[in-house]
């Protein structure tokens, strides 16, 4: 087993970190580690870069579809696919699941879409 443990050493050379440098630079620019970053000074990826040069870090939807997007996510309701969100919360009322009043005022009042979020993506 010595010889065997001997040829690992030989095969995977460990490199010493010694202090003897030689003192030159390198001439090579370094690579830019967190490119992607806020506030990097590298170009951002064109997915990231709004029309308007900024970053669109931003959802397009308000407060209003964050909260019909939680009801689509909670399963408590039953399954929202291929049902609008208006019936799922009916269904889940006539079931006495005790869905949020909030969800049908908000859906009743016709400025939120009645698709769920999973609607067309699966």
């Amino acid at each position: 087993m010595a010889t065997t443990s001997k040829n690992m050493n030989v095969f995977y050379r460990q490199k010493k970190n010694g202090t003897t440098s030689t003192g030159k630079k390198s001439t090579k620019s370094p690579s830019p580690k967190h490119a992607a970053t806020f506030g990097s000074e590298i170009t951002q990826p064109p997915a990231l870069v709004s029309h308007g040069g900024s970053l669109d870090l931003k959802d397009d939807f308000d407060e209003q579809e964050q909260v019909l997007r939680q009801f689509d996510m909670n399963m408590a309701y039953g399954p929202c696919m291929g049902i609008t969100r208006l019936d799922r919360w009916e269904r889940a009322q006539r079931m006495g699941l005790n869905p949020p009043k909030e969800i049908e005022s908000l859906l009743k009042g016709g400025k939120v879409k009645l698709e769920s979020l999973f609607d067309g993506r699966v």
